[in-house]
């Protein structure tokens, strides 16, 4: 925490409805004057208006609540080159060790997908080779390039997920979950499981250049009990882990009712750094990541 205090940072001003949603960490000051200023002992990684409430209460600050003023760090992650050397080291390991794996695209032998996963275990070639064998086998376990849309049509016809036709203004391939329309006692887990992985296959396909994420929204409206299915959200967390390491930018939880998120807030701590994507927002925010014209249909209201 104390290398992001001395940080450099720049100032920016965000509505309270948006505060406390980022998985950025931020230090902010309470300033007596109005719209802000919380000192260095109330760095926070999540913050939100209620936290803020507290920080004022220990300086003594007013906090207007139309907007806020954040300094946000300006440390970048670091950016990891693959190198052909580090690729063909892969490949040539994979080739003798698994020989039995599939070639070609999402293959032992697919430049790209050692890349990715060259960059998500930090140019550990050892790693690299354990973790992309795991995501391999499972590959050919699973079925993964056997799924068809005729496979899943019976799955996707209930309209529970869908990938949407449009980015979003970070040029995000963008995966609907309709929380309402999954009733876990009625589906079966296997149609389920193939169609998240399907939507997935088809996001990551739709990756443009210079893009690497895609961004999950979950509408959580009209959201009951019989919606409820924290073991499949245990098998997407895995499933994004494991097999799609950092694929997953950002996760929306649309208007999400007290019921969900009493469950939220037992579930959370078993997905690690995972939580710190999610974001609890309103359909309004949506505006915030797509034009009216590429909004999703039912997000528009």
């Amino acid at each position: 925490m104390s290398g992001l205090a001395m940080a450099a940072a720049a100032a920016i001003s965000l509505p309270c409805s948006t505060f406390g949603t980022s998985s950025v960490e931020r230090l902010v000051q309470c300033r007596p004057s109005g719209s802000i200023t919380i000192p260095s002992k109330c760095l926070l990684r999540k913050t939100s208006l209620e936290s803020v409430r507290r920080c004022e209460s220990k300086c003594g600050a007013t906090t207007s609540r139309s907007q806020l003023t954040v300094r946000a760090s300006s440390a970048q992650p670091k950016v990891y080159q693959v190198t052909r050397q580090l690729v063909d080291e892969v490949r040539n390991r994979l080739e003798k060790e698994q020989g039995n794996l599939r070639v070609g695209k999402n293959g032992r032998d697919d430049p790209a997908l050692i890349s990715w996963f060259l960059k998500d275990r930090k140019l550990d070639v050892e790693a690299t080779v354990a973790k992309l064998t795991r995501a391999l086998q499972w590959r050919k376990e699973f079925g993964v390039d056997q799924i068809t849309d005729e496979f899943i049509s019976a799955a996707a016809s209930k309209g529970e997920a869908y990938l949407h036709t449009h980015k979003d203004k970070k040029r995000r391939p963008t995966i609907v979950v309709v929380a309402k329309k999954h009733f876990p006692a009625d589906n079966s887990k296997f149609e389920t499981e193939k169609l998240c992985v399907a939507l997935i296959e088809r996001g990551v396909d739709q990756l443009p250049p210079g893009e690497d994420k895609l961004l999950g929204i979950f509408d959580l409206r009209g959201f009951t009990s019989k919606n409820a299915d924290w073991k499949f959200v245990r098998f997407l967390v895995d499933v994004f882990y494991e097999y799609y390491p950092k694929r997953l930018g950002e996760v929306l939880f649309i208007d999400a009712p007290f019921i969900f998120s009493a469950g939220w807030n037992t579930f959370k701590p078993l997905l690690g750094s995972y939580a710190q994507l999610v974001r609890f927002c309103s359909v309004s925010d949506i505006g915030e990541y797509f034009t009216p014209e590429t909004m999703p249909e039912d997000l528009k209201s």
